[in-house]
């Protein structure tokens, strides 16, 4: 045993042993970067941060400029948000793909819906969980009218402009039908871009009708499958050492950390401390509760 085992040592050599103790990347093992993206996308309030091009630049960027990376890994959680934000990311993942020429594998957790759903067809392939949600291909906007409130608490309202459009859709106001026509007229505009986008890049693999597909509602991940949203039900692990192999290394790529990042990169000036006062605070309820209403809106 003991000289089976010296012989084994010798036969290996101090290099290999060495080199066995460097990390996967660096010893030629198949690595996937793995970049989570969760969170509403796009709303921004001093203390709750949602999902932005500017947020997840550098981490995308990181991942997939990774030595010996054989694709990239996304997981996705998200019930969607601003329709521009969820655009520019899912445009600069696919400049970095095609720019490093790397495949784009999605994983969707418990949701990958609206904007949500546009990141992920930023992949190449898209997996998720028979739970999942994924779909909801439309455009929603929502407002309180708040007129017949003021006038009982007593409050007047006084609003100035310059423009006859300025103040469309002001909750404090009584609603106009032409701005609402308006309004709608923009969201189509929206939903036709959306539409194109999964058209483009499912390439082909959609199998059902446009109005069946567009019409803002979602499905689970089974059926997200049969429909053509999805290409397969399948986790992270397992689906990426089926691809790569058992030895395959998937290092998650995590923003900026630490107590300057905490303190200056995610928080706005004053934030947390008194001078952030009582507008600040009703800003954090009112955007938690937005928040709270769209992931409600997939059983969340």
């Amino acid at each position: 045993m003991v000289d089976n085992l010296t012989q084994a040592g010798a036969a290996e050599g101090p290099l290999d042993r060495l080199k066995a103790l460097l990390p996967a990347r660096l010893r030629g093992a198949p690595v996937v970067p793995v970049v989570r993206l969760s969170g509403v996308i796009g709303a921004v309030t001093p203390l709750r941060p949602g999902l932005t091009l500017a947020g997840v630049a550098k981490m995308l960027e990181r991942a997939f400029a990774m030595r010996n990376a054989k694709a990239v890994a996304l997981v996705i959680n998200s019930p969607g948000g601003s329709p521009v934000q969820s655009r520019q990311i899912y445009l600069r993942i696919r400049q970095l793909a095609a720019e490093k020429k790397l495949p784009v594998l999605v994983f969707v957790e418990d949701v990958a819906a609206s904007g949500g759903y546009m990141i992920a067809c930023a992949g190449d392939e898209i997996f998720c969980d028979p739970s999942s949600i994924l779909g909801s291909i439309g455009v929603v906007s929502g407002s309180f009218g708040l007129q017949d409130l003021i006038n009982k608490i007593g409050i007047e309202r006084r609003l100035y402009t310059a423009g006859e459009h300025k103040a469309m859709l002001d909750p404090f106001l009584p609603e106009n039908p032409d701005a609402v026509a308006r309004l709608k007229k923009i969201q189509r505009e929206i939903h036709a871009l959306f539409i194109s986008l999964v058209k483009e890049s499912r390439n082909g693999r959609l199998k059902s009708a446009d109005d069946v597909l567009f019409t803002g509602e979602y499905w689970a991940g089974d059926t997200a499958v049969t429909l053509g949203l999805a290409d397969g039900i399948g986790d992270l692990r397992a689906v990426l050492r089926a691809r790569f192999g058992d030895k395959v290394a998937m290092p998650v790529v995590a923003p900026a950390a630490g107590l300057l990042s905490g303190l200056l990169g995610r928080r706005s000036p004053g934030a947390g401390s008194l001078a952030f006062g009582w507008a600040g605070f009703a800003e954090e309820l009112i955007s938690a509760a937005e928040t709270r209403a769209i992931w409600a809106r997939f059983g969340f």
